[in-house]
């Protein structure tokens, strides 16, 4: 069992920067990978960007450059640093923890204005 609690979301102008965190506790050595997602009112869930655990990183080619995704392994914390913020990254940000099934965090709401 993994629980995942998302923060750090909020509202800010278009250009600026906001950093997630993401806190897993439970069966931590179980997590394979951890995730960043996100999904737009009436648009599907999409997967942001990835670290393994190994810390490979993958991202998504529209956050490319401009969100960083990390972890703190003694805090047992993801975090997802979102530069250069743009209103289409406007989402509910979702953490996720892929063990022996998948795992979801309760979602944080960004919202960037123009």
């Amino acid at each position: 069992q993994v629980h995942l609690v998302e923060s750090g979301g909020g509202l800010v102008q278009a250009g600026g920067s906001l950093r997630l965190s993401c806190a897993a506790s439970g069966s931590i050595s179980s997590i394979n990978a951890m995730a960043w997602y996100r999904q737009a009112p009436g648009k599907q869930r999409d997967l942001v960007a990835v670290i393994t655990r190994d810390g490979s990183t993958n991202y998504a080619d529209s956050v490319k450059g401009r969100f960083t995704i990390s972890r703190d392994t003694a805090k047992n914390t993801v975090y997802l640093q979102m530069n250069t913020l743009k209103p289409e990254d406007t989402a509910v940000y979702y953490c996720s923890a892929n063990a022996i099934k998948n795992y979801w965090g309760q979602g944080t709401q960004v919202t960037v204005s123009s």
